[in-house]
């Protein structure tokens, strides 16, 4: 297996609170899935998803303005050029990384948010990386 790139290897290890923007109640979709298995692994995740009261469990908040602790990672699971007002609100809330899924890129929203000082990681799947990470110890 490939070494994980530098932005993955800094955002996973010092991962804290990840919101997870976009995230369905639905267990066939990958946000369901990624967020089962981040919780499972013993994450500190929160979902945000103004369709739901709660997923997995969990309170679902309907933006990220309304997370009441402080967020790390925010986790985006929505179509690439909704990805602006996401990378937006992780500024306004002082997240220190903005995770675009797999599938996911928004140049506009990357940029913005490492002229922000956010470590930024696209096109790539958090579950996927982070167990790769854990298992690499």
């Amino acid at each position: 297996m490939s070494e994980l790139p530098d932005a993955v290897r800094d955002v996973l290890e010092k991962v804290g609170t990840i919101a997870i923007v976009g995230l369905s109640s639905d267990p066939s979709r990958p946000s369901f899935r990624v967020a089962q298995y981040l919780l499972a692994a013993g994450c500190d995740i929160v979902p945000v998803n103004p369709r739901y009261e709660s997923v997995l469990g969990l309170t679902c908040y309907p933006d990220l303005g309304r997370v009441p602790r402080p967020v790390h990672t925010v986790d985006v699971f929505r179509r690439s050029e909704d990805c602006l007002p996401a990378a937006e609100a992780a500024i306004a809330i002082g997240a220190r990384a903005l995770w675009l899924q797999e599938g996911i890129r928004h140049p506009g929203a990357e940029q913005l948010a490492r002229r922000a000082g956010l470590r930024v990681v696209a096109d790539r799947c958090l579950k996927v990386d982070y167990a790769a990470f854990i298992a690499r110890g």
